[in-house]
């Protein structure tokens, strides 16, 4: 160790020097290569896998340094931690560089895992890289193809022809889910719709259960990422309507979901999504170039605008009618934009007295509006205002006068039921997942597409599918897959006849990718399936999952279905991946996210270099509760360092020899270092990971001051305590932990070191401080027994002078005991 003298005159050591040392002891040692066979309680500590865009930035160095804390934590109370890393490393950000470079993705995406994987290291996060993988080898989407032939084979996996969002930018299609704000989560371009033949997975099918497993999950998950997830299934109950259509070429009939039939006399007219294949197949003739012209239209909007309650109402008149199936009344059929092509059948029952975008449809277009609930408002027709409450039916013939709603509702779906003409039914917002995307550097979907047995799985002996080798302008996006122009890969030999066949030219969505990759750390080698069911059993589910709310629904929706896929396959024997999940916030700068444009921009190599590994990662971790974002300008990291050098230094000022009878020690000392200790391990387990990093700073400052008094750094006490601050830092700043602990004589790592002990009767307090206020102030504080009784504390505290006084011959309205810490007395 090489002292050097700080900017602010005192003694620390060499941080570059230091880093350099522990890296190469940790190399050596590798304290945390998780141990399948180990007898030791076994926990799997699990970060989102990030996309290796190039070097660790902010977001990366929060997310790594909170979840730290939590698997250090794990292996110093004794348990064997699966801490593994890897990279998502399939997807545009390598793809797009790689046209602008002229190389192929994998030498980009190669180069820049190596950076990472540095940078990691380099940051000290307690990962077992013998665990490591990328989703773009071979060796791992060979996998990913045999599960996505799983599927297939259990109907989960089909092809359809339907309108799908697609970004005009990226030139592929995007899942509903990856459009946020009617913009593609990847470049923000607008996206429009587009006619497709797309690939799905059938997470319908698993849509109730989903909802069903957020009930245990609430427990354990954050609130947001629940909610998000409740409001995406979004359940609803309500009745299947059939309605008969009176077409130019006869008599058809529709089905159409609500989730209020009871106002079934109410819907004066029907509205088809103009972009659904049923508006092309029943308009009249006559209409059918205005819906073409209109379509034009339509497909510029995204679904987040044509559901946008403000929008102007636009469609068109179809020229046919459908048949009330309550009412017998014939109404008009248009079609519109505000109604999607994937909600339910693609046509809704129209009740425009108690729907606004129904009203403002109604009335845009000169349409009936019929009062079918008495709510006690203005009449919706003469307002234009909708009203959606409880009341009176009127208007709705054999309901008229009835004010109960589920009886209503019931009532409508047994005469639905008696009539054929309709049936009690669940609907989901959930839409099926859309997977396939017309880009290169993605996992080729394993079909084959005969002239004569149609669509062919690719055998199992035959994958990977790897991909050709395409660079440059060859990956360029042209509207449909770059793999369309390998014709010598494209072209092939069906495997059930042995004629000519052609290949699936999409590529698999990387949420494909992320779906399954947690099963696999668990035999991350295993060249003969994709994971082992054993040894995933063993580990999973995971304990913890640490990553980013924008999640929410995307990556951990997807994670939850493959788990329940995979136990109803028989490959796992539980049906939620992740156990508990923690959410970080963002890092910004100057109260906005950070810009290059803006000029806010802070990189982290500049930190590191400026403040060391330990003073960033300690900062962010004292930042505030993990969910909030730290504003990088607020923080502090140069006082962090000084910090660590105040507790670097105090192993140092340690007189006595390791192995010291300790409980000859200063008792004060002992009991402060025996509550942080015990209250330390709370802390972690309930992510106040800030509220540690506090409680850690006053050990030191406890210790620093036992030193400097009459105790003295000989006495057994300081040695407890600063063995303490040592393992309690190694959570946070691992390289002064590492440094302390040496300086105290012990072998490497801390990190493996154990929890300290806690005497269980240092906790056990002989007395505390009583607080008396009278009339709000503070006018005596009584030393008394923890075990203290309410009415002996009242007393004490109304025989002490200086409450007496206070009073001063006032009449005591009332006395507020919270034994044993306060009495407040009310004059």
């Amino acid at each position: 160790m090489n002292p050097e003298q700080s900017t602010h005159g005192e003694t620390t050591y060499d941080i570059e020097a230091t880093e350099t040392k522990w890296q190469r002891v940790w190399e050596d040692l590798q304290p945390f290569r998780a141990d399948d066979d180990s007898p030791r309680e076994k926990r799997y500590a699990l970060t989102m896998f990030p996309y290796p865009s190039g070097d660790l930035h902010m977001g990366h160095a929060e997310v790594f340094a909170l979840h730290d804390v939590v698997a250090r934590y794990w292996w110093q109370r004794g348990y064997e931690v699966l801490n593994p890393m890897g990279f998502d490393s399939f997807g545009l950000p390598a793809e797009n560089a790689a046209i602008r470079n002229d190389e192929h993705p994998d030498t980009y995406t190669r180069a820049n895992i190596a950076r990472s994987i540095e940078s990691c290291q380099k940051y000290a996060a307690s990962f077992d890289w013998s665990r490591t993988f990328n989703t773009s080898d071979p060796g791992y989407y060979r996998w990913t193809q045999w599960l996505f032939l799983k599927f297939y084979e259990r109907g989960l996996a089909y092809r359809k022809n339907s309108p799908v969002n697609w970004c005009p930018n990226d030139q592929t299609v995007l899942a509903n889910e990856q459009v946020v704000g009617g913009v593609c989560d990847r470049c923000g371009a607008e996206v429009t719709k587009k006619e497709l033949t797309q690939w799905y997975f059938k997470i319908t099918d698993y849509a109730q259960e989903l909802l069903d497993g957020l009930d245990d999950l609430e427990k354990t998950w954050p609130d947001r990422v629940v909610t998000a997830q409740r409001n995406w299934i979004g359940r609803s109950e309500g009745a299947h309507v059939t309605f008969t259509l009176h077409t130019a070429v006869g008599e058809r009939d529709i089905e159409v979901y609500t989730t209020r039939p009871d106002t079934l006399y109410g819907a004066t007219f029907m509205v088809v999504a103009a972009d659904a294949a049923l508006a092309a197949e029943i308009v009249h003739p006559d209409r059918a170039q205005a819906l073409e012209d209109y379509l034009v239209e339509v497909r510029k909007a995204s679904d987040i605008d044509r559901l946008a309650t403000d929008r102007p109402k636009t469609g068109v008149d179809l020229g046919i009618t459908a048949t009330n199936p309550v009412s017998g009344e014939e109404i008009p059929v248009w079609a519109s934009d505000y109604v999607l092509a994937d909600y339910g059948t693609g046509a809704i029952m129209a009740v425009p007295a108690h729907d606004q975008r129904d009203l403002d449809f109604a009335r845009t277009m000169g349409l009936p509006v019929r009062r079918v609930i008495d709510t006690g408002d203005d009449n919706p027709e003469e307002t234009g205002v909708a009203t959606s409450g409880d009341g009176t039916y009127v208007n709705s013939g054999p309901l008229d006068g009835l004010a109960d709603k589920a009886s209503g509702i019931r009532s409508i779906i047994e005469r639905l039921e008696a009539d054929g003409r309709g049936s009690g039914a669940v609907n989901f917002r959930l839409r099926d997942w859309l997977l396939s995307r017309q880009r290169y550097w993605g996992a080729p979907i394993p079909i084959i597409h005969c002239p004569v047995d149609g669509e062919v799985p690719v055998p199992e002996d035959q994958l990977p599918v790897t991909l050709p080798m395409l660079t440059g302008a060859d990956l360029k996006p042209k509207g449909t897959s770059p793999l369309g122009g390998a014709t010598e890969w494209v072209n092939t030999t069906c495997p059930t006849c042995g004629g000519p066949a052609t290949r699936d030219t999409d590529t698999m969505d990387t949420f494909v990718d992320s779906s399954w990759y947690m099963f696999r750390y668990c035999s991350p080698h295993d060249d003969t399936q994709a994971f082992d069911s054993a040894k995933v059993n063993m580990w999973m589910p995971s304990d913890l999952y640490v990553g980013g709310v924008e999640h929410a629904v995307l990556h951990l929706l997807y994670g939850r279905f493959f788990t329940k896929v995979l136990n109803d396959m028989g490959m796992v024997d539980f049906r939620e991946p992740w156990a508990a999940q923690l959410n970080q916030g963002f890092v910004i700068n100057k109260g906005k996210k950070m810009s290059k444009s803006l000029g806010n921009g802070v990189n982290l190599g500049d930190q590191l270099a400026a403040f060391g590994v330990d003073a960033v990662r300690l900062t962010l971790v004292f930042a505030g509760p993990p969910e909030d974002d730290i504003d990088w300008a607020n923080m502090s990291p140069d006082g962090s360092l000084r910090f660590l050098q105040r507790a670097w230094r105090l192993s140092g000022d340690v007189a006595s020899a390791p192995g010291v009878d300790v409980t000859a020690g200063d008792v004060a000392l002992r009991r402060t270092t025996a509550r942080t200790v015990h209250d330390a391990a709370e802390l972690v387990e309930t992510y106040r990971f800030n509220v540690l990093v506090a409680r850690v700073m006053e050990l030191v400052n406890a210790t620093r001051k036992a030193i400097d008094s009459g105790v003295g750094p000989a006495d057994p006490a300081v040695r407890e305590a600063t063995e303490a601050v040592a393992v309690l830092l190694s959570l946070v700043a691992p390289y002064t932990a590492e440094e302390m602990w040496e300086r105290l004589g012990h072998e490497p790592t801390v990190a493996r070191t154990g929890w300290p002990a806690v005497d269980e009767a240092l906790l056990v307090e002989d007395t505390v401080t009583a607080v008396v206020q009278v009339k709000g102030k503070v006018k005596a504080r009584l030393e008394v027994s923890p075990g203290i009784s309410e009415a002996d504390l009242e007393a004490a505290a109304l025989a002490d002078a200086g409450v007496q006084r206070a009073i001063d011959g006032a009449t005591v309205r009332k006395v507020i005991v919270r034994a044993p810490k306060l009495v407040n007395v009310v004059v």
